[in-house]
């Protein structure tokens, strides 16, 4: 074993540790504030033209003011299909149809409903550690089997303590996104 066998391993733990935090941002990014925010459509589709497309695919999406977003659709048949989609994808909201623009109004939230958003958003933050956790004992395995491959053991034993300062800092980050969700959610 060598030196660029360990750093290379210590590139893929922190490759995957990123990728955790990037999924874990993405998932934050989907719980609803109370705010209208594009990301609310993402992954919802509708039936357009013998195919799922994605909403943004067929309709310009737009902020309006705090609580309202409007789906403008580029081909006017598509506006039924994209609000039975939107009904479809359970999303905790009614689309309003003008004849030309949807409008979804986001309602404000219960302080009930923010505390179990907040819950949500921890239970996304846990699963993100559960993650990071998971590479750091795979990358801990990877170091023994090196070690058993004859690397030097205090080069094992730096490694391990690299990675393992990896997963602090990615840890620090979940909590600082969490930390940032939170007083997005119970801001009124």
């Amino acid at each position: 074993m060598t030196d660029t066998d360990v750093k290379d391993l210590l590139n893929e733990v922190r490759a995957q540790m990123k990728k955790a935090i990037e999924h874990f941002e993405y998932e934050l990014s989907k719980i609803r504030a109370g705010r209208a925010t594009t990301s609310i459509l993402d992954g919802v589709n509708a039936e357009a033209y013998g195919a799922l497309t994605p909403i943004s695919q067929l309709a310009n999406i737009s902020i309006l003011d705090a609580r309202t977003i409007s789906i403008q659709p580029w081909d006017g048949g598509l506006l039924h299909p994209i609000e039975r989609g939107i009904l479809m994808a359970n999303i905790g909201l009614t689309p309003q149809n003008d004849g030309k623009v949807i409008r979804l109004n986001i309602p404000a939230l219960t302080e009930e409903r923010r505390k179990d958003l907040v819950k949500q958003a921890k239970v996304e933050a846990e699963n993100c550690r559960v993650s990071l956790r998971s590479f750091r004992r795979d990358g801990n395995e990877k170091i023994k089997k090196y070690i058993k491959d004859g690397l030097p053991e205090d080069a094992g034993k730096q490694a391990e303590t690299d990675i393992q300062n990896t997963l602090n800092d990615f840890s620090a980050n979940v909590d600082k996104h969490l930390e940032l969700k939170e007083k997005e959610i119970m801001t009124v």
